[in-house]
C-alpha cells in the first residue's frame, strides 16, 4: 500500500505589492517546514509534487533536499486563481472565501470557480499518482485548492467547512489505491509526534 499526503504551505509574508503567487515562506512558516524536514517523518515518501507558486516551491524544495527526493512543479496544482481581484485584505479575503466555496459554480468577482479549481487539482494528482504507482507521494500545494480535493475524495460537497485550519501548514494522507483520506486537516506538527 502506498501512500500520498497532501501539505497545505505553512505562513507566508503577505505583500499587496507582490502578485499572491509569489509571495516567500515567512520565518515562522520556513521555521516550520525546516522543523519537519529535520524530523524524518516523511522519510518514507518518494516522490514530491508542488505547485509552481513561490511559497510551494520553497516548502517542497526545503523537504525535497533534506530527503534527498526529487521534486516536480506542476502549474495545475495552483491555488485558485484569483488573480481578477489581486491582493484582498483579511476580513475582505474570508468573505470572498466564504462566496468561493458556498457558490461552487459561480465566479467571485472574475475568480476561478471553485469547481473548475477543484476539476483541476483532481486531475493533477490522479496524473501524478498514475505516474507514480505504489510510491509514496507528497504533494505540497494550497489550501483551497486542498480542500476541493478532500471533498472530491471524501465524496463531500464543496464546503468551507472542510478547510484547513487557519495559518496553513496542515495535511491529510490518503491511500493511493482507494483514494480515500484516512482523517481530516491535520497541523503538519502532528507528523513529528
Amino acid at each position: 500500500m502506498a501512500l500520498a499526503r497532501y501539505l497545505s504551505h505553512p505562513q507566508v509574508v503577505q505583500d499587496p505589492d507582490v502578485p499572491v503567487p509569489q509571495w516567500k515562506l515567512s520565518v515562522t512558516g520556513a521555521a516550520r517546514i525546516e522543523a519537519l524536514a529535520a524530523s524524518g517523518a516523511l522519510a518514507d515518501t518518494n516522490v514530491i509534487y508542488s505547485s509552481t507558486e513561490v511559497k510551494a516551491v520553497e516548502a517542497a524544495a526545503l523537504l525535497a533536499a533534506a530527503l534527498d527526493r526529487p521534486h516536480h512543479m506542476i502549474a495545475e496544482m495552483g491555488e485558485n486563481d484569483r488573480s481578477s481581484t489581486g491582493y484582498l485584505p483579511g476580513p475582505a479575503f474570508e468573505a470572498a472565501a466564504d462566496a468561493f466555496f458556498a457558490h461552487p459554480d459561480q465566479s467571485y468577482r472574475g475568480w476561478e470557480t471553485a469547481r473548475a479549481a477543484q476539476t483541476r487539482i483532481v486531475q493533477a494528482v490522479d496524473a501524478v499518482l498514475c505516474r507514480h504507482p505504489n510510491q509514496n507521494t507528497l504533494f505540497v500545494g494550497h489550501g483551497a485548492v486542498g480542500t476541493l480535493l478532500y471533498c472530491a475524495l471524501m465524496d463531500l460537497p464543496i464546503d468551507r467547512q472542510y478547510d484547513q485550519p487557519d495559518g496553513g501548514g496542515n495535511y491529510y494522507a490518503f491511500d493511493t489505491i482507494t483514494r480515500k483520506p484516512a482523517g481530516s486537516w491535520q497541523p503538519l506538527e502532528n507528523l513529528l509526534s
